[in-house]
């Protein structure tokens, strides 16, 4: 869907659906309604204000009034949008008014933008309908295969908007991160059949050479001819027939910028996990495609950053592969030895997911980073403890929680900072090994964070972003379908946009 910005009024705007976001004071004091809003009412004589008090309009987020205009505008339909009170009510609403187009067969869409939207919610305006376009039917067949997205969207910008170009970096970016947000939807929706490791990392490698990204992409044999100990990966890769891949992406500034500490990014990338010889049931098995969510975050972020050009290098590590109970599997009871030197005891082959992203810190740890940042679909336990609307966030350096809780606020993601409670360490002291891979049943998305802490070097600044319960929407809702939801990306970009903006101020000064 295409993305145009210009400044026009609504009487002018010829399109086939008119969206018109407002307030609940929009609706009741009529010196607080937008020009568009006025404009639109005395076109059609009164009738979309009225409808909105018969038919119990309160603009509450996400609601929606459609009126045909019986040709008394250019435009064939009107839409009352409910636009809330935060930047993400927005967003969320402008999600569902595209679909709502799209089911309406609407192909040319335009949004009055009214006088209360400031940058902020015009950018979220934007990502919003874009990410509401998103639309997976690769694998349907006939007319279901047929998109109905609409086709563009022009935001209508209100007359005397004081340099209404300025506008136009704020509707790029938008459009550039929810293309980011989509493609790792995407990937994330596509069966694993067809997103194996090998697929991943050839999506991954095409993306960077399409974007000005190093990628360094190594099979199992570059691993061991390098002599990387990476025994903890390898082992969970093990029991399938699917060759393991290891990503490593990187973007490097010019100059002196390229000597800075770089940020590292870690995700995991289960691509199926099927359990290993601790095999999940068949009802837990289901949805693990989506196991490689958090590769599929950083990849998308990854993306963005690109063109945003940070000063300051950012590297991204994934150790691709399925977990599988083929017939040379690892098994409960082996002892694996990590990259770092620590050793480790299998207690279960369904906690692999540790495993691996304990090898990827190690490895991200070897570039001394000015910080790490992993991403992972790693626990059931973060998501009865926060339900599914609420990423699970621990850190062992409090700056580095305030910058992400501060950047996922900006971004509209709901992040909760949970405990690295040291009481629970004992739980993963093995008899046999410096540590087993699994706590005890209690607190166990808080064991898996501090069983992944020990495979950072310390001193590093370091946050676990644990997406098990947001990876994945189980309602179609807001700019959101059934399955992938791209948790972490925005969060991730905004993030990397408020340490350029940092180094930038401090290069300045």
């Amino acid at each position: 869907m295409e993305l145009k910005l210009s400044v026009q009024p609504v009487r002018d705007a010829d399109c086939d659906l008119m969206i018109l976001p407002v307030r609940l004071a929009d609706l009741k004091n009529e010196s607080d309604r937008s020009a568009a809003l006025i404009e639109a009412d005395a076109m059609l004589d009164g009738a979309l204000l009225a409808a909105s008090q018969d038919e119990n309009f309160g603009a509450k987020a996400e609601s929606m009034l459609v009126l045909h205009t019986l040709g008394k505008m250019k435009a064939k339909r009107v839409m009352l949008l409910g636009a809330g009170s935060r930047s993400e009510d927005l967003r969320m609403a402008c999600g569902k008014a595209v679909k709502a187009a799209s089911k309406l067969g609407a192909k040319r869409l335009a949004l009055a933008v009214p006088e209360f939207m400031l940058e902020r919610q015009l950018r979220a305006a934007a990502e919003g309908a874009l990410l509401g376009a998103y639309c997976f039917n690769d694998y349907r067949t006939g007319k279901a295969a047929e998109p109905r997205i609409p086709a563009s969207l022009d935001l209508l910008l209100p007359a005397g908007t004081p340099d209404p170009s300025s506008r136009e970096k704020i509707v790029s970016d938008a459009a550039a991160l929810a293309d980011a947000v989509n493609w790792a939807r995407k990937l994330v929706d596509t069966p694993a059949a067809d997103m194996t490791p090998t697929d991943l990392a050839e999506a991954a490698a095409s993306m960077a050479s399409e974007n000005g990204l190093n990628a360094e992409i190594l099979t199992e044999e570059d691993v061991r001819a390098r002599g990387l100990n990476l025994d903890m990966f390898l082992a969970v890769a093990r029991g399938s027939h699917e060759p393991l891949r290891l990503i490593h992406l990187s973007w490097t500034p010019e100059g002196d910028d390229a000597k800075k500490p770089p940020l590292a990014l870690v995700g995991k990338a289960i691509t199926f996990d099927a359990g290993g010889l601790s095999l999940k049931p068949s009802a837990g098995m289901l949805w693990m495609k989506t196991d490689m969510a958090g590769a599929a975050a950083v990849l998308g972020a990854m993306k963005a950053i690109a063109r945003m050009k940070p000063p300051f290098p950012v590297h991204a590590w994934m150790g691709a592969c399925e977990n599988m109970p083929g017939g040379n599997a690892y098994r409960l009871g082996d002892v694996l030895r990590s990259h770092c030197g620590k050793t480790v005891e299998v207690h279960d082959t369904d906690a692999e997911g540790r495993l691996v992203l304990g090898d990827m810190l190690a490895l991200a740890s070897d570039a001394k980073p000015a910080a790490v940042i992993d991403l992972a679909t790693l626990t059931g336990a973060v998501a009865v403890a926060l339900g599914l609307y609420n990423t699970g966030l621990f850190a062992s350096d409090d700056d580095l929680c305030r910058d992400l809780m501060d950047a996922s606020e900006r971004a509209g993601e709901s992040f909760w900072r949970l405990p690295l409670d040291e009481r629970l360490r004992p739980d993963l002291d093995s008899p046999v090994a410096d540590m087993k891979n699994l706590g005890d049943r209690y607190g166990g998305s808080i064991t898996a964070a501090l069983f992944l802490r020990e495979f950072v070097t310390p001193g590093i600044p370091w946050a676990h972003l644990d997406i098990a319960g947001t990876a994945r929407s189980k309602t179609a809702r807001g700019y959101l379908d059934v399955g992938a939801s791209g948790a972490g990306v925005r969060t991730l970009v905004e993030y990397v946009r408020m340490l350029s903006d940092r180094h930038q101020t401090a290069g300045a000064s």
